[in-house]
């Protein structure tokens, strides 16, 4: 009787486990771990949204932007602009149904200067299931000549607002920790750790690092960046060796700084000017991509101090053109998107380029994995899935029957994505049943 009971147990305990992960959420960007890497096993491979195939429900977007959803429990949010009135939005849906819960404008503002292939709402999201974390640009009609371009223009300066609102959509706080100057415009999508809500605030002018109280707004630290220089990186938290560690690129270099009060551990200089990309790791190395003017993948020793620029790069390639799109980390491989739309496979280990192919025609949207695959996403809403190794192989492609510039969202054995006009959500009948 007793091993019996144990054995119950123990299948239960097991059937709880595989129930977890497989409802793993999306809370911001790039997944629940910030690296665009899903746990699920029956995410499906192939869909086609122009045909109903593995569609569950796509939902008309009232608003315009290139943030990602995210996704917590049973609901999807969304941030956008209504142009029309220039108001900044967040948008709460039924994650199972697609269905509106809720809109709330965040404020109302002149639309800011921007680059072309960026938005007016393209920062993501974050939440802890409670709280919604939503960061824009507030500018005014003040304009001030653009610093760091090379045709001479006018733009807006402006300030960066970050608020919060309960999952019922109730204003909690907002706040402008900052100034924001950008001819390019704005994208910083907060990150939670802990307490704290940290977010970038490279630009070109007086660059910082922040980290806000989540229950009130307030800041607790603020770090300088060594380089005035616009960037949009997304910092990843990691634990290495018993030091926690925030590694960002960006504004001129690669860095690691303590989460908890923003002191440095290590910098690495260069080795470009502007960073977009977000970093990952795969337990031994980080992994950067950028960037503009040139253009450069490294793998990256974290186990340092202080100026490691000579002595903790382990590999370094100038092959792989990728500006915007954040790379994954499968297994031994490190796969890279080149914003022209070619794909490149590493060795994450060396550094040797194992294939580089075409996959598309252009990349905004970043890779996430899933399933031992790659998931390289193109603007023209075609969808690749392909398996690393030592050759290209693509084992799907897909269709979503719409310009994407958002990068995917994997939750609840589901993939989201948004498109210029309709969020999507793509599953099997089991996922929809759950």
């Amino acid at each position: 009787m007793k091993r019996t009971t144990l054995s119950l147990l123990l299948l239960a305990a097991s059937m709880w486990t595989a129930q977890t992960v497989q409802a793993e959420n999306w809370p911001g960007w790039r997944g629940p771990r910030g690296d665009g890497t899903s746990t699920s096993q029956v995410v499906p491979i192939s869909w086609d949204a122009t045909t109903g195939k593995n569609l569950l429900w796509k939902t008309p977007l009232s608003t315009e932007g290139h943030s990602s959803p995210i996704i917590h429990g049973n609901r999807a949010y969304v941030v956008g602009c209504v142009k029309s009135k220039q108001q900044r939005t967040l948008v709460s849906l039924d994650a199972h149904t697609g269905k509106v819960a809720w809109e709330r404008v965040v404020f109302a503002a002149p639309l800011e200067s921007k680059h072309k292939l960026n938005s007016y709402a393209s920062g993501t999201p974050v939440t802890d299931g409670k709280t919604i974390y939503v960061s824009f640009l507030e500018t005014g009609k003040r304009k001030i000549p653009a610093p760091n371009v090379g045709n001479k223009r006018l733009i807006t300066p402006g300030r960066m607002v970050v608020a919060a609102y309960s999952s019922a959509g109730k204003k909690l706080w907002m706040v402008r920790p900052g100034d924001f100057i950008s001819a390019h415009g704005f994208c910083s999508s907060p990150v939670i750790y802990e307490d704290l809500l940290i977010v970038n605030g490279d630009h070109d002018g007086k660059s910082y690092m922040l980290a806000l109280d989540r229950k009130t707004g307030k800041t607790v630290w603020k770090t300088d960046r060594k380089y005035g220089i616009r960037s949009y990186v997304t910092p990843l938290i990691r634990k290495i060796d018993g030091r926690t560690q925030m590694v960002v690129s960006g504004s001129q270099h690669i860095t690691s700084l303590d989460p908890r009060t923003g002191k440095r551990h290590w910098i690495i200089e260069g080795p470009t000017e502007q960073f977009v990309a977000s970093m990952v790791y795969d337990g031994n190395l980080f992994f950067m991509a950028c960037g503009y003017p040139t253009y450069h993948v490294m793998g990256i020793n974290p186990r340092g101090n202080g100026d490691v620029t000579k002595s903790h790069i382990t590999w370094h390639s100038r092959g792989a053109k990728c500006y915007v799109p954040s790379p994954v980390v499968i297994d031994k491989y490190l796969l890279v998107a080149d914003d022209r739309g070619t794909g490149n496979c590493f060795n994450a280990k060396t550094g040797d380029r194992l294939w580089q192919g075409r996959l598309g025609r252009h990349f905004s949207g970043s890779l996430v994995t899933a399933r031992g695959l790659a998931f390289f996403i193109a603007d023209d809403g075609i969808t690749k899935a392909v398996k690393p190794g030592p050759k290209l192989q693509v084992v799907a492609e897909n269709k979503l029957g719409e310009f994407t510039y958002a990068s995917p969202a994997i939750a609840h054995d589901r993939f989201y994505i948004r498109g210029e006009k309709h969020l999507f959500c793509f599953g099997t009948e089991t996922a929809a049943g759950k």
